[in-house]
């Protein structure tokens, strides 16, 4: 009876145990297979991306003669470590150096001036596209965007006519109303995008609860919408920083107002400057948008699902 109460009760057990999922044969090989492969494009991407700015990082801390001595040394030995190379770049002209101190500062002003103007008008145009119904409202945001099938050479010399008549080229204001323009239409885009996604409900909600329009914009819709305007706004202070046509164009008789593009041009551009202290300059004017995407990663990663509506 024993035994048989036994195989009774195994028989249960395994009729009323999980079935395991048989795995498909060789599922295992490829999921290693895809693994390592991974790594490897990971790993390569990671070297194409990293390794240029590590090569331009290591030649800006070498003395010139140390450069020439051994031009396919990668690691500079620990006691040819110099950032003479920096104060030079950054020191100003009246004391040896290229003044890139200035530059850095013109920049900093050209670029935020021109991220606060561009999503002062391109938030509200945004939404008006995505929300108001309104004649041809698809159409404009095409149109927008077909201004970027015009290269910048094409409008650079009618700006520099209209500019000069207005009292406006040689300045930073100018600069900045010129990028503000260049970047509205593709934030506009960018923005109008995000807008939809959010819930019209929530809106609605808002309004019957006494908000205008601008309210509702304002309190909840701008809220939401945190991850878009700050992938916006570091992309308008990218193309305000590192920009050097139109710069060159405004700013070439007007050193002290010089971009730091147009400070490294020159450095680029003279055959008495030494390359380590080209790569010095690439490096200042690089490392600032390296720190802010650092800076605003979480900003931009942070808050994807806000627009999220409870069920």
């Amino acid at each position: 009876m024993t035994t048989t109460a036994s195989i009774v009760a195994a028989e249960e057990a395994i009729i009323h145990s999980p079935k395991r999922r048989r795995r498909a044969p060789g599922s295992g090989r490829q999921r290693a297979l895809l693994g390592t492969l991974r790594w490897v494009t990971i790993s390569l991407y990671l070297i194409a991306v990293l390794l240029p700015f590590a090569y331009m990082a290591m030649l800006s801390v070498r003395p010139i003669e140390s450069l020439l001595r051994n031009p396919d040394q990668f690691l500079p030995a620990w006691n040819e470590l110099t950032f003479d190379t920096y104060r030079t770049v950054l020191a100003p002209v009246s004391d040896g150096g290229q003044g890139f101190l200035t530059f850095l500062g013109n920049s900093a002003i050209v670029a935020i001036s021109s991220v606060i103007l561009a999503l002062l008008i391109a938030i509200p145009g945004s939404y008006a596209i995505a929300r108001l119904p309104f004649f041809g409202r698809r159409q404009v945001s095409a149109l927008f965007l077909a201004t970027y099938l015009f290269p910048a050479i094409v409008i650079a010399i009618p700006l520099f006519v209209i500019f000069t008549r207005m009292g406006l080229r040689g300045s930073l204001l100018g600069l900045v109303l010129v990028y503000t323009a260049q970047t509205v239409p593709v934030a506009i885009y960018m923005m109008r995008n995000y807008f939809e996604t959010v819930p019209e409900s929530i809106e609605e909600a808002g309004l019957m609860d006494g908000l205008s329009r601008i309210g509702v914009l304002r309190r909840i819709t701008i809220r939401l919408a945190t991850p878009s305007i700050m992938a916006t706004g570091l992309f308008v202070f990218m193309i305000a920083w590192n920009e050097f046509l139109f710069a060159l164009l405004f700013l070439v008789d007007r050193r002290p107002l010089w971009t730091v593009s147009l400070g490294l041009a020159q450095l680029s551009g003279s055959i008495e400057v030494p390359t380590t202290v080209l790569m010095a300059g690439s490096v200042v004017l690089t490392l600032p948008i390296i720190i802010l995407f650092f800076l605003t990663e979480r900003l931009l990663t942070g808050g994807l699902t806000a627009g999220a509506e409870k069920g």
